[in-house]
């Protein structure tokens, strides 16, 4: 299994990364991934994140809504 993310502006555009992602083993090691960088994606205009794995889309999570928290 490969897990992969995604970055999105808000309106659903496609952005190129920050910092630019690997791929993950496993869904574990990709969401401790994001918890590290998610604030150096939302800087650089990634909005939202989606998580895939194996090509499946499994979530999507907002950037700016976490920085609100």
């Amino acid at each position: 299994m490969v897990w992969m993310w995604r970055f999105e502006k808000a309106d659903g555009a496609e952005t190129a990364p920050a910092i630019e992602p690997e791929e993950f083993a496993t869904q574990g090691d990709a969401e401790a991934w994001i918890g590290e960088v998610w604030k150096e994606l939302l800087d650089g205009g990634a909005e939202r994140v989606k998580l895939f794995e194996d090509g499946t889309q499994i979530y999507v999570m907002s950037l700016s809504a976490a920085a609100e928290a």
